[in-house]
């Protein structure tokens, strides 16, 4: 069996995540998706909300779960017994940002990482940009999978994102 990590720190969650998740299915016999904590990034969800949001939206796809990463990456990959990480990218700066994380990736576990090219109807999602049209109070429940929308504006209420 081959198992692959889509990594990410999916805050929040996106349309475009779950397209290269499910892509990522057709091509893998499970995909683990790895919610991590973004050290370089302020998170707007917990960790623990995102995993759970993230279990709802695949909850009826077999072959894929959802668990949190903590630590290096490719830790959790030979944790896992992952043959690949799958990156997905919207463009070019996707690809000059996610370059040097895949080859430290594979300097340090020698998996590779494997790049999924979004569908461009999805392009223009991106969670910053997610979440910077729900502070504004814009409509996002088109961009995110279901339960993500009201997760996203309780917690810029600052209420309990769950």
């Amino acid at each position: 069996m081959t198992t692959a990590v889509c990594p990410g720190s999916f805050d929040p969650l996106t349309l475009g995540h779950v397209d290269v998740v499910q892509r990522a299915r057709s091509m893998f016999d499970e995909v683990v998706v790895g919610v991590a904590r973004n050290s370089s990034k302020s998170s707007l969800l917990p960790v623990e909300v995102r995993v759970d949001l993230a279990r709802a939206a695949f909850a009826d796809v077999d072959g894929i779960r959802v668990e949190a990463v903590d630590g290096l990456l490719a830790d959790f990959v030979r944790t896992v017994g992952a043959v690949a990480v799958v990156k997905g990218l919207r463009g070019g700066a996707d690809f000059d940002a996610e370059l040097p994380m895949a080859l430290m990736n594979r300097h340090l576990s020698g998996v590779e990482t494997v790049f999924v090219v979004g569908d461009q109807a999805l392009a223009h999602i991106a969670s910053s940009l997610v979440k910077d049209v729900a502070r504004y109070g814009g409509p996002i429940d088109d961009l995110v999978p279901p339960g993500v929308a009201d997760a996203v504006r309780a917690a810029l209420r600052g209420g309990d994102a769950r």
